[in-house]
């Protein structure tokens, strides 16, 4: 027992000791991480193409460019533009990259070869273009663009002035197709051919799917491309996705019809190799209970004949599907691990594979399907590029991008679990100072994330808008709940919190505070909780429903469910959670909004909220804030300006998270510090 209690002393000491020596890393550093993301392999298996961000400040926006790696070789960046290049797609032969980009006339797509050199412009839309896809045969690009109705617009409003119908005004999106021709678009460089005959009859983009019926989100080209599948729903406003139908389009009748065409959501996935049908998932005739529900995975022939459904037996929602002939891969929320599931297409039996790394953000296959390349990490590093085989087994590294903290004091993160009140097993992620002491009692911070069904997962740098790192360097645990309703945890635990929002939210919460009291890990007197969007909410809940808490902060969030209903872009969300209209159940709407205790609020309550939040309208802050200062409980209120419901530059996350390192910092550990003007 000596020798075993030494060893653990000298482990300590010497944590403590490398820890001193790392540096503390600044918010502007933590926001400047780069992040490597959405991997894309060539069709022969050799080269990578990958996303990378990157932080501008002095444009005060986040950037991200293509790099590329070449048999195996160092990454080296591929694209630079002016704005961001995204949506990286390899051509049909391996010899082009497709993306789009911003250079000044919106965003069109760029193409540029893998040997090197500079890219042509493909497209010259008038309208944003988004979801592009290469034909099989490498001749053609179709794209989603919106309708123009700008002209319509303007004979209205110069005749009647502004105003708008709600529910009424909407662009319809379409499939546009053009032709790529790169010999034409290198002697004649768009837009400058506008005018000319070459671009009116070979280079100019034509409407390929443009019925007004419908409102076009997504689809994709028949392997062998003789058709296109698509989903499409009444028109491009948010709720009209609850109803949205898959169809199949004919290239050489130029003729549509409804393939797949439910109550509720129906939304294309991918076509099988041998382009005899496709797979989709659908909510069949669900429209109460969508938000928490498992979405049903399904295959269909083109005919219409031989629905099945597939991994029927599996909890969760599947995402990022590709089906190739070694089957059908997705990936999934398996608690705080993101895993790629592997489903046959002839039984629908599914397994998890046993990828070595246990957040797994992209994944891509060869051709041939026998390669792959993923960007994923576990959980103390940042997200890595690695290649591997169709076993997943002894992937490479390509990139380095853990290594941009490698020198710094970062948090360590542990995975524990607790019982909520009600007897149900909650799981969270507890974060510590890399040079934690066991023998002290820390201050908490509770970080509460949005959804409901978000998830928290381990890391070192969390962060958004929270200075999460530099919280634990100064001496504080932090813990991030995976409260009920959280994604991750199947279909039951999702619907935990319906008609009981906030209420169970709360006790998962406090039973997670209570445990970590009981293991005497922290100090009771110094606790804070926070959290965006439906973690604000709960924030909000906590802050007119305890006393226990010494500071507050809510962003985004909800203050009075009437309130959000009628001003929020999702109705059904609250219809679905707590099952009923303002009108139809008034208690259900007062039991679960915080400006329904409102007089019980003691606690300093921050309260931050972008200026145009349509998710989450700002009438919910502007009721709290009010309610608050009529009570005369300490508050103050930061509108962050141009702003819908996320922070999405960095100069204003830098500025919200010095309000939150403010706030806590006066109310836990009792001390004043100004916003720094340089």
């Amino acid at each position: 027992m000596k020798k075993t209690t030494s060893i653990i002393v000298l482990i300590f000491l010497t944590l403590s000791i490398t820890a001193q020596n790392l540096k503390k890393p600044s918010f502007e550093e933590i926001i400047s991480l780069n992040v490597v993301r959405n991997v894309v392999l060539s069709p022969n298996g050799k080269h990578v193409v990958f996303s990378k961000g990157a932080t501008d400040w002095k444009e005060n926006r986040f950037d991200s460019e293509l790099w590329i790696s070449k048999n195996g070789e160092e990454p080296f960046q591929l694209t630079n533009s002016k704005k961001s290049s995204s949506t990286a797609k390899w051509s049909p032969d391996g010899k082009w990259i497709a993306f789009v980009s911003d250079k000044g006339s919106g965003s069109q797509i760029y193409a540029i070869k893998v040997v090197g050199g500079e890219a042509i412009q493909v497209t010259n839309s008038k309208k944003g273009i988004y979801n592009f896809e290469w034909s099989p045969d490498g001749n053609k690009i179709a794209y989603l663009q919106s309708e123009d109705n700008s002209k319509e617009n303007k004979k209205v409003k110069d005749k009647f002035g502004s105003f708008k119908v709600e529910d009424k005004e909407f662009n319809q999106s379409q499939i546009w197709i053009t032709n790529f021709n790169p010999d034409l678009l290198m002697n004649n460089p768009l837009p400058n051919t506008l005018k000319d005959s070459v671009y009116k009859s070979n280079l100019e983009a034509k409407l390929l799917i443009g019925d007004k019926a419908f409102s076009i989100t997504n689809f994709k080209w028949s392997p062998n491309g003789k058709k296109i599948a698509f989903t499409h729903q009444p028109n491009s406003l948010i709720n009209s996705a609850f109803k949205a139908d898959i169809s199949i389009y004919d290239i050489s009748s130029k003729k549509h019809k409804v393939l797949v065409d439910n109550k509720s959501y129906d939304g294309l996935i991918d076509w099988s190799p041998d382009s005899k049908s496709i797979l989709y998932t659908s909510n069949l005739n669900n429209v109460t209970s969508n938000y928490y529900t498992n979405e049903n995975v399904f295959s269909i022939n083109i005919d219409g004949t031989n629905t099945k459904q597939l991994a029927k037996d599996f909890d969760e929602n599947l995402s990022d599907f590709q089906w190739n002939k070694n089957g059908i891969y997705a990936l999934t929320w398996l608690k705080t691990k993101r895993v790629i599931v592997h489903v046959n297409p002839n039984t629908g039996i599914h397994k998890v594979l046993p990828v070595k790394h246990s957040k797994i953000w992209s994944y891509s296959f060869s051709k041939d399907a026998k390669k792959v390349v993923y960007a994923g990490r576990n959980n103390d590093h940042l997200s890595e590029i690695y290649t591997t085989d169709s076993t997943f087994s002894n992937p490479v590294k390509l990139t380095k991008s853990s290594e941009q903290i490698k020198d710094w004091a970062v948090a360590t993160s542990e995975v524990i679990s607790w019982k909520s009140k009600d007897g149900e097993i909650i799981e969270g992620v507890l974060n510590k100072p890399m040079n934690y002491d066991p023998k002290k009692k820390y201050p908490l911070l509770v970080i509460i994330h949005g959804g409901p069904t978000g998830v928290s997962i381990p890391g070192p740098t969390a962060s958004y808008v929270y200075p999460m790192v530099q919280w634990v360097n100064k001496g504080a645990l932090i813990l991030r709940p995976n409260y009920r309703g959280s994604a991750g945890y199947g279909e039951r635990f999702r619907s935990l919190n319906v008609k009981n929002l906030g209420v169970g939210d709360a006790w998962d919460v406090m039973s997670g505070i209570k445990h970590l009291d009981k293991k005497g890990m922290i100090d009771t007197d110094k606790l804070g909780v926070m959290g965006w969007s439906q973690g604000g909410y709960i924030s909000a809940f906590l802050t007119t429903n305890t006393k226990e808490f010494k500071a507050v902060s809510v962003g985004a969030g909800i203050s009075n469910w009437m309130t959000y209903y009628v001003n929020t872009d999702i109705h059904p969300f609250t219809r679905q959670y707590l099952k009923a209209t303002p009108w139809s159940d008034k208690e259900i709407y007062e039991k679960t909004s915080p400006m329904t205790t409102i007089n019980k609020a003691v606690t300093p309550t921050l309260i931050q909220h972008g200026e145009f939040d349509n998710r989450v309208p700002i009438a919910n802050a502007n009721e709290l804030y009010q309610g608050l200062k009529d009570k005369g409980v300490a508050t103050r209120y930061i509108v962050y300006k141009g702003f819908g419901h996320a922070i999405t530059k960095p100069k204003e996350q830098l500025a919200a998270t010095w309000h939150n390192w403010q706030w806590f910092l006066k109310y836990i550990w009792n001390e004043e510090v100004e916003l720094p003007k340089e």
